[in-house]
């Protein structure tokens, strides 16, 4: 019994320190979330299921209302010799518009928004690149229920993840900018007795983007 005893404390003995010591194998999750690169040229399509586009609506003077479009594609073409010559394009499908309220939504769609029988999507399609303070500075056409207009979105790299054997390298991109929802002729909306707007003009649109490269393939020797 006592041997039995001895045995069981040693293999718990030898497990612990085998669960406490850092796990260093090569390849894994860690290391490459905590490499450090710098990225590397081509196009990164949108990762739609961990990427968003949204936007906020200030209700009432009081909150900011957020929505996002559910159903959206996208693609960044990289030069990591020169960032500048990047672009960006990407399409939402705004009968995808989903503010978490049923009945919301389904007004958004009609004429006093989106009026996504006519317009079913939006489009925004970059026409410059260039350094703007510690991030970068998007300049590009937004073409929202048939207006076309040039948007400036500040954005940021916000980090590099190394390929793996299933995946290509991948890319976060941040970036956040505000327009005025009238420009595009969405005039939906009356003024509180207070004089405040039930809805605010401005409109803030987030991107949170999480693109990839497609898996290289070997090339025959």
């Amino acid at each position: 019994m006592r041997k039995f005893v001895y045995f069981v404390a040693f293999v718990f003995a030898v497990g612990m320190i085998a669960w406490s010591a850092p796990a260093k194998a090569e390849g894994s999750f860690a290391d490459r979330f905590s490499a450090k690169e710098k990225g590397e040229s081509g196009t990164y399509d949108f990762d739609k299921a961990h990427s968003f586009i949204g936007f906020k609506v200030k209700h009432m003077g009081l909150i900011e209302v957020p929505g996002f479009f559910r159903d959206f594609t996208g693609a960044v073409n990289f030069d990591v010799d020169d960032v500048a010559k990047s672009s960006v394009a990407f399409k939402a499908m705004v009968t995808s518009v989903d503010t978490g309220v049923g009945a919301r939504d389904r007004h958004l769609r009609t004429a006093d928004f989106f009026d996504v029988e006519k317009f079913p999507e939006m489009a925004f399609k970059s026409t410059k690149v260039e350094k703007k303070g510690k991030g970068w500075l998007v300049t590009g056409d937004l073409t929202m229920r048939g207006v076309t207009k040039s948007v400036a979105i500040p954005f940021e790299i916000s980090g590099w993840l190394p390929a793996t054997e299933r995946a290509g390298m991948k890319m976060g991109i941040v970036g956040e900018t505000t327009l005025n929802r009238r420009d595009y002729g969405v005039n939906y909306g009356n003024t509180l007795p207070s004089g405040i707007a039930a809805l605010s003009d401005e409109v803030k649109v987030v991107l949170q983007i999480e693109a990839g490269k497609a898996k290289e393939t070997p090339k025959a020797e």
